[in-house]
């Protein structure tokens, strides 16, 4: 097989299989897994954030699975540096880099295809949105970066002050995604459920996270790690709503409603940003992804 300096990217929304997918054929064609999840990175949010156990991973090295203290951001340039090195390591042992995961962002970082600007925090612009409600931020946003804005996260502060601080210092918004450059033949496989049946999963998956102990995981985050309230807030989804839940700012099933309305709308937001990439095969049947990757690896036309 010809597989030198060709890499292999599982993406989509969240539950739609990429993980399962991504092992199964990283076993069958020798490769290994460069986890593509924002919050993976993170030590100790495993079960919010659906990490794969050790007996999940079927004997494949994975990378960039907790490589970052929570209490801290983990940005997307540090994500393309350990990456990138990730990415050489593997093959220089002669393995196949499967990237896996549904953070559209991180992907196009590592590929080169998202420009990232090296931007160092602005305390004194922090300080003056952190008065101001997520709402208000986000508004601000549509005005300065409509097309930033309809793929972000509407309620994550940390994220829209992010994208402000940005355009206020560069006096542009971030670049839109361009023609890859990245140095490695790439092949992208877009997992694209049907919406009535992705729901489902993700119905019967929050239900099983809650009962293997997610929110007994926040609080352990929150007590014994250390992570304020206002971090956890920040990492969103499943951390933000647990961690309101456990403040007494809603009763659980509330808290249960209003995140399962939030990890639906964060699918189409993923589906949103895959979308634009021309490049991606998309598959609704896992064996059409085993003939694109065999194909892909054994250069046939």
């Amino acid at each position: 097989m010809a597989t030198h300096s060709k890499i292999i990217v599982i993406a989509g929304p969240t539950a739609s299989g990429k993980t399962s997918l991504g092992i199964a054929l990283a076993r069958k064609y020798g490769g290994e897994i460069i986890s593509a999840d924002s919050r993976q990175v993170y030590r100790g949010m495993d079960i919010g954030t659906g990490k794969v156990t050790r007996r999940e991973q079927r004997g494949i090295p994975h990378h960039l699975l907790d490589v970052a203290s929570p209490k801290r951001t983990f940005t997307a340039a540090q994500y393309r540096k350990q990456g990138q090195r990730a990415i050489a390591s593997i093959l220089k042992h002669g393995k196949v880099p499967f990237v896996v995961g549904g953070t559209g962002f991180y992907i196009d970082a590592l590929l080169g295809d998202t420009p990232l600007p090296d931007i160092k925090p602005d305390a004194v612009l922090r300080k003056k949105w952190e008065r101001r409600s997520a709402p208000e931020l986000f508004a601000m946003l549509q005005k300065k970066d409509p097309r930033r804005a309809a793929e972000i996260d509407r309620h994550n502060k940390r994220r829209l002050i992010r994208a402000l601080e940005i355009i206020e210092t560069t006096g542009s918004p971030v670049a839109p995604r361009t023609a890859r450059t990245s140095a490695y033949a790439t092949l992208f496989i877009g997992l694209r459920p049907d919406p009535a049946t992705l729901h489902k999963k993700i119905h019967d998956r929050l239900m099983v996270r809650l009962r293997h102990g997610m929110i007994a995981e926040v609080r352990r985050l929150h007590e014994k790690k250390g992570i304020s309230w206002k971090r956890l807030d920040d990492l969103g989804l499943e951390y933000r709503f647990v961690s309101r839940y456990l403040r007494g700012l809603m009763d659980r099933n509330a808290m249960t409603a209003e995140l399962e309305r939030a990890i639906n709308r964060y699918a189409k937001r993923q589906m949103t940003w895959f979308k634009r990439n021309p490049d991606m095969h998309w598959i609704t049947d896992p064996a059409a992804a085993d003939r694109l990757v065999k194909r892909f690896l054994m250069d046939l036309d």
